[in-house]
């Protein structure tokens, strides 16, 4: 068995978990190899008598992983995915942050966890992928034109609102007169948008959601639509430029700039423990149904 594993911060206090996982995949002699600068954090701060290889880039990837670790928060999921991108290689996060939505393995559950993944103890949940593209063409984006959770369009350096004409398989929409735009995915519908008053998605539903940020004309209200549209943006402002964010990954673009949203061809496999499921991290995460009287 060959895993990855990938974390941005090296928090205080999760040295032990992260030993913790080594140890657990040394003893079922797992090949693992570690992201470099993750790898270079954990030296730097643990006594690890092991050698580990690893990886630096998407092209040093390949299929002959069977699992990736993320270990941090819902960011570090995000950042996991562009290491992954179409190769399939499921993506097992431990919480080692702070709400944890996607990142469902909890620090003080990870021996259970580890031997329960290990043994097979687990499903996939493939979440779909939106990708953006730009008229006239511009490689501003690179291969990383895409996200898993919202491709957001937001006003830059003023206070006054911005005016995002939109069109869906090329028939026109609406002009959201507002601070923004949120396409969101479903497993990004309880986040970014949901903040903003966006409706929560399962993730297995195949559909995207359009939430306003702040909209100044009151009847603009979120829009769920079947994933398989295509979805056109053109930005008015008094400024020359605006904002662009793929899972707050940000690149400014010129108002002239059309773009041009899709779904992925391809999906993001997410490690779900047996007995967890979608319905059981909302009333956990969100604390949906809680009640002080009861």
């Amino acid at each position: 068995m060959k895993i990855g594993i990938y974390g941005q911060f090296y928090h205080k206090n999760s040295g032990i978990y992260i030993q913790q996982l080594l140890e657990a995949l040394d003893r079922n002699h797992v090949e693992v190899v570690i992201e470099k600068h993750f790898l270079e954090l954990i030296n730097l701060h643990d006594d690890i008598d092991k050698s580990y290889s690893h990886f630096s880039t998407f092209e040093e990837l390949d299929t002959s992983y069977d699992l990736f670790f993320s270990i941090g928060g819902d960011g570090t999921i995000l950042k996991t995915i562009t290491y992954v991108r179409d190769l399939g290689i499921p993506i097992a996060g431990i919480n080692t942050g702070r709400l944890g939505f996607l990142a469902t393995i909890q620090k003080e559950e990870i021996q259970e966890s580890i031997d329960r993944i290990l043994t097979k103890q687990y499903y996939v949940s493939p979440r779909s992928i939106i990708t953006i593209a730009t008229e006239p063409a511009t490689d501003i984006f690179g291969v990383l034109n895409f996200a898993m959770n919202e491709i957001a369009i937001s006003r830059r350096n003023t206070t006054a609102m911005i005016n995002v004409h939109t069109s869906l398989n090329n028939e026109f929409l609406t002009s959201y007169w507002a601070d923004g735009l949120i396409i969101s995915t479903p497993t990004g519908s309880t986040g970014y948008s949901l903040s903003c008053g966006g409706p929560v998605i399962t993730p297995d539903t195949e559909s995207l959601v359009l939430t306003p940020i702040a909209p100044h004309n009151l009847n603009a209200r979120p829009l769920i639509i079947p994933d398989d549209q295509e979805i056109k943006l053109q930005v008015s402002s008094r400024e020359n430029d605006y904002l662009v964010s793929l899972d707050s990954r940000v690149h400014t673009l010129p108002n002239e700039t059309t773009l041009i949203l899709k779904k992925a061809p391809f999906k993001i496999n997410m490690v779900i423990l047996e007995g967890d499921s979608f319905l059981k991290t909302l009333r956990k995460k969100l604390l949906w149904g809680a009640d002080k009287r009861n």
